[in-house]
């Protein structure tokens, strides 16, 4: 889970500033690095059908989430038949195995596990599966209680595009809005661990006692997601 702050933020920003470099959200151009492919849209439901549905909250969470460590708590869990959202920022996670994007060497908050497991036990892997970071149980809100589960499916929503990812990590009891390298790839959004991300207007819908079996199929959580997708157009 990566816990990012805005005094890291800025330290860093300092830091390029004074050496003549700047990350590529702040300059505007895209770094070779980090090119991210034509995007399609996964499933049959579209962003805008989905969107629709989520223009109200029902507050189910005891109190709200900030996005950030330094940032105000705004953001509450909301309710709707078979399904949890929030609208959040999305920061990146770049946790599990250890990879050439993933690691201590690209990410200052690396951990080297996640809270769910692929089936062959090992930690997730950030780079290559689209999974979502939940928050962990608090006073707030018991993501269990709610019926959501590790391995249940989850439609991110960013520029008018559908990804589907599973729930896979768990992070700090107070902030929300997290997800892996790979959502945010799929998205289009930057997805490097230290200065990529999103800063606002990302949704997440995630489907009650829903779970990909295996996992780490990337391919089940879509045909699952579009069929929970569709259902959930039909009972909201």
């Amino acid at each position: 889970m990566r816990l990012r702050t805005l005094t890291l933020a800025a330290a860093s920003g300092a830091a390029l500033l004074a050496a003549g470099v700047l990350p590529a959200n702040a300059s505007g151009t895209a770094r070779p690095a980090t090119a991210r492919p034509a995007i399609a849209q996964e499933g049959s439901v579209s962003a805008a059908d989905l969107l629709a549905k989520v223009t109200s909250c029902s507050q189910i969470s005891n109190g709200k989430y900030k996005t950030d460590d330094e940032t105000s708590a705004t953001v509450p869990v909301c309710g709707k038949n078979g399904a949890v959202f929030w609208k959040a920022d999305m920061d990146i996670d770049c946790d599990g195995q250890r990879t050439s994007k993933c690691s201590e060497s690209t990410d200052p908050w690396y951990q080297d596990d996640t809270a769910f497991h692929q089936s062959d036990g090992r930690p997730l892997r950030a780079d290559s599966l689209p999974y979502v970071v939940v928050p962990s149980s608090s006073s707030i809100w018991n993501y269990s209680s709610a019926g959501i589960k590790g391995g249940g499916v989850v439609a991110v929503i960013y520029n008018n595009k559908v990804e589907y990812a599973v729930v896979g990590d768990t992070g700090p009891t107070k902030i929300i809005g997290e997800a892996s390298y790979a959502t945010a790839n799929a998205l289009g959004i930057d997805p490097d661990p230290e200065t990529g991300g999103a800063d606002s207007d990302v949704t997440y819908i995630l489907f009650k006692n829903s779970q990909v079996s295996p996992i780490e199929s990337h391919s089940a959580a879509v045909t699952l997601g579009d069929k929970l997708a569709k259902q959930f157009l039909q009972n909201n």
